[in-house]
């Protein structure tokens, strides 16, 4: 498998969660909280894609580096981390074999539930 843990981003959102950078919103609340493709686009503009990265928890170094296809499982709004993204972000790890992302994953929910 290609994909695998963007140890950087994971790191990154610890960081965020310990600062209380939190958005407590449930499981379905990820499609109309998640950035537009507009604003991914501004953010790496900028920002530069090496931040934009560390806004998603797996990576696949085979594809183009510095691409929108070499990151996945994004887990936040570029200002905080949302619960609901790490939800549905442990679930399609877990789906698509993914075990590494998936525990990263429930540990950082166990860190946002822990308050």
């Amino acid at each position: 498998m290609a994909v695998r843990l963007n140890r950087k981003a994971l790191a990154h959102a610890r960081k965020l969660i310990e600062a209380g950078k939190v958005e407590r919103d449930v499981r379905d609340d990820w499609s109309e909280h998640a950035p537009s493709k507009d604003q991914e686009n501004s953010f790496i503009d900028k920002h530069g894609f090496g931040n934009f990265a560390e806004w998603h928890l797996g990576r696949d170094d085979e594809k183009s580096k510095e691409t929108k296809g070499s990151v996945s499982f994004p887990f936040g709004d570029f200002s905080k981390v949302h619960r609901c993204a790490v939800i549905s972000l442990e679930s399609r790890a877990a789906q698509h074999g993914h075990d590494d992302i998936r525990d990263a994953a429930k540990k950082l929910l166990e860190l946002m539930d822990s308050d």
